[in-house]
């Protein structure tokens, strides 16, 4: 991918509000998508050679995105006869509202496929607690703030993805 492309800086936060949004995070190929266009402008042709697709399957998904709000052009140029268009991610983070099911399903499907390509076995681990509710929103601080500070390593480091999930589980069925 270029390395001196003029980029535009990433919002901060985007809230996943509209049914847009929700659409577009519906499929586990838009999240693949995103996560690859976090960390620098790239071209269909570019993706679709780093996600293994044809560049109609990029084309299509990434048009599904940029309706939503959630990708933009950020550099263009000519190319035999046309115009090459470099897309970015709108926000460096999404905050998808509780309750949406669809979104969280297709977000964890994602994350699975790329834990099953991981160059290294990933770390994976599973634990539940019994937390009161104060507990609960200090760990829920402590983990984003772990994950919202950690500084990236640069361009010439490889990429690590970090999945960090703290939920209330469902009361088991009563019989």
């Amino acid at each position: 991918m270029a390395d001196t492309l003029p980029e535009r800086p990433l919002d901060d936060l985007l809230e996943v509000t509209t049914p847009e949004q929700f659409k577009a995070l519906g499929h586990p190929f838009r999240q693949r998508l995103l996560f690859s266009l976090g960390q620098r402008p790239a071209t269909i042709s570019q993706l679709a050679a780093a996600l293994g697709t044809a560049k109609g399957n990029v084309a299509h998904h990434l048009k599904v995105l940029r309706d939503a709000g959630m990708v933009r052009v950020v550099h263009t140029r000519p190319v035999r006869g046309g115009t090459e268009q470099y897309y970015q991610r709108s926000a460096r983070r999404l905050h998808v509202a509780p309750g949406h099911a669809g979104a969280t399903a297709a977000m964890l499907g994602a994350v699975a496929e790329e834990i099953a390509a991981a160059a290294d076995e990933p770390l994976l681990e599973l634990r539940h607690l019994r937390l009161t509710a104060a507990q609960a929103q200090r760990l829920g601080a402590a983990l984003s703030e772990l994950v919202h500070e950690a500084e990236d390593a640069g361009d010439a480091e490889p990429r690590y993805g970090v999945l960090v999930s703290l939920y209330r589980q469902g009361d088991p069925p009563t019989a």
